[in-house]
């Protein structure tokens, strides 16, 4: 899975096993973590359950890194691989490994504490465990659990609420200091919830995406659903793989730091489509604002700290793009210095992943199958009765013929 964040002014991608962190504004060294020569987790360090299938699964991942995370401040980074790795960065006055632990389950999604004291786990079996990072190799502790896999996990900016999204189209919104307390629920959603966000400056609102195509506002200590918006104009005409699918699938919304752009990007459709946040009536509006077509699908999408869009797109050539917003709408910046310098440096490490493996679709196996077992019972009933019908009918003919001939003797 590959993804891309700003750690300060530390443009941060994963592609595969690596992790790389490139400078944009000084003439640093690139920092890299690859997982495949990362610390191999002992034998001994969990036994094994015969009731748990993952934990007598062996050790040996695939050493891909499955999610990141930056903190509040951009000081300190996260990640998590198949290998059940957590490992812990500091991002200045330089990089540097502070942990390496090891999680119960494959995580899907991280966040840090706004005070950032903890990162917070969220994984496919749909627990939620709590890391310290200031006793940086002291084991998870469970804070909740759900019935469902978990797709994305965040926290609200004063750190009270521990807002969680699941495959079975949940939000659920619980205390962090009793989370097996539930606070609200945000429902809606007819598929699962693959995208959460709480955009820079309005602490209580809640944007969601999901395999359903929507994209949804809410006000989510209360769990009220303030808008709504369909995503399906995005699907264009993408080719024969894209016209397989029936509904785009929200798969990351991006906030830029001053909170007046929103952009929501949808899994294998070139088109990210732009909102902002407007006040109408004491209440938060979700307003279309502008859409970008891009020449390659999005692998990801950023903001920097100066307010610029960064994409990642599946493209050997050109795997980097930036957007700036002028005069109502966002231009393409070919001849950044940043964009030159990032490339440049990222262009080795793109060339050991292959392209299958990039365009693969995430959340494919995620949606509903449904079954239509009614039409089939009906058809089959249909049948039986007229083959009841028609034996009837010939018994009777039968019957019928015999005694015209009686009465004929």
């Amino acid at each position: 899975m590959s993804a891309v964040g700003f750690s300060g002014q530390w443009f941060i991608v994963t592609c595969d096993t690596k992790l790389v962190a490139i400078d944009t504004k000084k003439t640093r060294e690139q920092f890299v973590f690859d997982c495949s020569t990362a610390e191999k987790k002992p034998k001994d360090t969990h036994p094994k359950d015969e009731n748990n299938s993952d934990c007598c699964e062996e050790q040996n991942g695939t050493d891909k890194i499955l999610a990141f995370t930056v903190s509040p401040s951009g000081k300190l980074v996260a990640l998590t691989d198949d290998t059940k790795r957590l490992v812990l960065f500091q991002c200045e006055p330089s990089w540097q490994c502070i942990s390496l632990r090891w999680v119960v389950r494959r995580c899907t999604s991280l966040v840090f504490s706004q005070a950032e004291d903890q990162v917070l786990a969220a994984d496919k079996s749909g627990d939620v465990y709590s890391y310290s990072v200031v006793e940086p190799q002291k084991e998870g502790e469970l804070k909740m659990g759900h019935l469902s896999m978990l797709l994305a996990v965040t926290m609200s900016p004063d750190d009270r609420y521990i807002i969680t999204a699941d495959r079975d189209e949940k939000i659920r919104v619980s205390p962090l200091r009793c989370p097996y307390k539930i606070q609200s629920f945000c429902l809606g959603h007819q598929e699962f919830v693959s995208a959460l966000l709480i955009p820079s400056g309005h602490s209580h609102c809640l944007l969601s995406g999901s395999g359903d195509g929507m994209v949804k506002l809410w006000e989510y200590e209360c769990g009220r659903r303030l808008q709504s918006w369909d995503l399906k104009e995005l699907e264009e005409k993408q080719g024969a793989e894209a016209d397989k699918e029936k509904k785009p699938t929200v798969c990351r919304i991006a906030s830029s730091q001053d909170g007046r752009h929103i952009a929501v990007q949808c899994e294998r459709v070139s088109t990210v489509q732009f909102f902002t946040l407007d006040q109408e009536k004491g209440r938060e509006r979700l307003v279309p604002h502008s859409r970008i077509t891009l020449p390659h699908f999005p692998l990801d999408v950023t903001f920097d700290p100066e307010g610029q869009f960064w994409v990642l797109m599946d493209s050997s050539d050109t795997p980097l793009q930036i957007y700036t917003h002028r005069e109502g709408s966002w231009q393409c910046h070919a001849q950044s210095p940043e964009l030159n310098t990032v490339t440049e440096a990222f262009k080795p490490h793109w060339e050991m992943v292959e392209a299958s493996k990039r365009t693969n679709n995430c959340f494919k196996h995620l949606h509903k199958v449904s079954f239509d077992n009614v039409t089939s019972y009906l058809q089959k009933k249909q049948q039986r009765l007229e083959e009841q019908q028609l034996k009837r009918t010939m018994a009777q003919k039968a019957s019928s013929n015999k005694k015209s001939k009686k009465e004929t003797a």
